[in-house]
């Protein structure tokens, strides 16, 4: 069935996963150190049910965005397949996007040079850092043709706690937030409409035991704008606990942020429901609150709009449970910095 050919969207909601809180989770080791190797390459792909993503989202200067996830995810009756998407928002004063999906044996590793590709036509190339390289290129009917090459002209480092895999009951789950700031330049097109850009990007990894989807109530990213002096995923399971992990950069020393609890109008956020106000988040191991405005998204965008048919979109949202939304937008803080986030749930 096409939605069958289309349910890799689910994986955009990837990285919403570990409860550091709850008692039957087991968190890494405190030890904060900076991501290696190891952490961009897949951590399993030979498994049947276990999936993962590598998350990109890009602001460039002239108000151009764009969001790019290459994942896996495990679909009922036909096995783990690779995913890719792209969506972009304001180009050239539109929005577009795409999803395709292929077999899992489509996607390579060049580990000699520190390379992952999907058909050649979706590349993840350098390690993490200064030089990293992302290329998307997709032609599909009803929606077009897409090129995204994109390559990190300066990073800050990616930290991650211990070796970043958190056990959850029976399950675990893994982050490493790769690039939490860096500046970038490239070409991104759809159609013929074509732009040479340059601007900043975020770029994450997350693998976890099963489908993301059930994991998370609710879960978001945040890049600070001017320099990067926050970036990561936070996420609320179904009880209103929150998890994740941001990143703080202080002069040249940065700080991995754990979550103490996240409030709306000095009350516990539950996650049940996008923010109607701004959210203040507090930390285990920090003194200071960071205040986040997600009350007033720029973009609105469903999942469900990379499906093609009724019937695709009728059936991925009842195998869901509902329709996955992602609230996009920009907001600036009393402490004068700029924040770009994406919060997403049913």
């Amino acid at each position: 069935m096409a939605f069958l050919k289309n349910i890799f969207s689910i994986l955009t909601v990837s990285g919403m996963a570990f409860c550091a809180f709850a008692s039957d989770v087991q968190a890494p080791s405190t030890n904060i150190r900076n991501v290696d190797k190891s952490d961009f390459f897949a951590k399993n792909l030979k498994s049947a049910k276990n999936t993962e993503a590598w998350t990109y989202q890009f602001v460039f200067d002239n108000g151009t965005r764009a969001y790019v996830n290459y994942a896996t995810i495990v679909i009922p009756a036909s096995g783990k397949k690779i995913g890719c998407d792209i969506s972009f928002f304001n180009l050239k004063g539109k929005k577009s996007n795409i999803g395709r999906q292929y077999p899992l044996e489509r996607i390579k590793e060049y580990k000699d040079q520190n390379k992952i590709s999907i058909k050649d036509e979706y590349i993840m190339e350098g390690l993490p850092g200064k030089g990293h390289r992302v290329l998307f290129t997709a032609n599909k009917e009803d929606f077009g043709k897409f090129l995204l090459d994109i390559t990190f002209t300066s990073a800050n480092k990616g930290k991650v706690p211990g070796d970043g895999k958190w056990k959850i009951g029976d399950g675990y789950y893994g982050a490493a937030v790769l690039i939490p700031y860096g500046r970038v330049k490239g070409k991104i097109a759809h159609n013929s409409d074509t732009l040479e850009v340059q601007g900043y990007g975020y770029l994450e990894h997350t693998w976890q035991s099963g489908n993301p989807t059930d994991l998370a109530e609710r879960a978001f990213n945040v890049s600070e704008a001017t320099r990067g002096a926050y970036a990561g995923r936070l996420a609320l399971d179904e009880d209103g606990v929150p998890f994740g992990y941001l990143i703080e950069k202080k002069g040249d020393k940065s700080n991995v942020l754990l979550p103490k609890s996240i409030l709306e109008n000095g009350k516990p956020y539950k996650g049940s429901k996008f923010p109607k106000t701004a959210l203040q988040i507090t930390w285990q191991n920090a003194a200071d609150t960071l205040t986040l405005d997600m009350s007033k998204p720029r973009q609105k965008f469903s999942m469900l709009e990379n499906f093609d048919g009724w019937l695709a979109k009728k059936a991925t949202k009842v195998m869901l449970g509902g329709e996955i939304f992602f609230w996009r937008g920009r907001s600036k803080a009393a402490d004068g910095y700029i924040y770009d986030w994406s919060i997403t749930g049913f």
